[in-house]
């Protein structure tokens, strides 16, 4: 008996001590994060996938290029999923969201993903593509600029994305 009522108390405390560790870290930070950063089993083919809807749609695609491991990719993964940026991405872009590990320590997964668009290198997580329907990468300047993705303001965040979905393809280095 006082081995049931023993127990029945130290799971109690366990689950307020798990309640009261996941209140802290929600509060800890000033973005929404996404639990779990969405990948696919196939990232070439949704890739693929997105361009033909984006031809259809006149859309462009929005390639996001990050990690699990990561708190910047959940994060601009968690700013995606709110009602405001998923208005924005289903008016303008097609979204994809594709693992590629850790490039940063020479373990990257789908980096021919990114190689296709013209970047040779990826030197961290997230990286954010924008897409042209015809393959054209809008953003090279500042696709692989997004590995302090969390500690962007949200307005900026937005408004990039906005800017992004109708401006001209730009070289590397213009």
């Amino acid at each position: 008996m006082i081995r049931a009522i023993a127990s029945g108390l130290l799971a109690g405390l366990l689950l307020v001590g798990c309640a009261t560790v996941a209140d802290v870290s929600h509060s800890a930070h000033d973005y929404p994060e996404a639990r779990s950063y969405a990948v696919s089993e196939d990232p070439g083919a949704d890739v693929d996938a997105a361009l033909t809807r984006a031809a259809e749609g006149g859309k462009r695609v929005l390639l996001v290029m990050g990690a699990n491991w990561c708190h910047d990719s959940r994060a601009l993964a968690g700013w995606l999923e709110t009602e405001r940026f998923a208005a924005l991405i289903e008016s303008k872009y097609e979204l994809v969201f594709v693992n590629v590990g850790m490039p940063q320590t020479d373990d990257g997964h789908n980096i021919a993903i990114a190689q296709r668009f013209g970047l040779e290198d990826l030197p961290g997580t997230p990286n954010l593509l924008v897409v042209t329907a015809e393959g054209e990468l809008v953003n090279a300047d500042t696709a692989t600029t997004w590995r302090n993705a969390a500690s962007r303001e949200e307005e900026a965040i937005y408004d990039e994305l906005v800017m992004l979905a109708d401006s001209a393809p730009v070289e590397a280095g213009e």
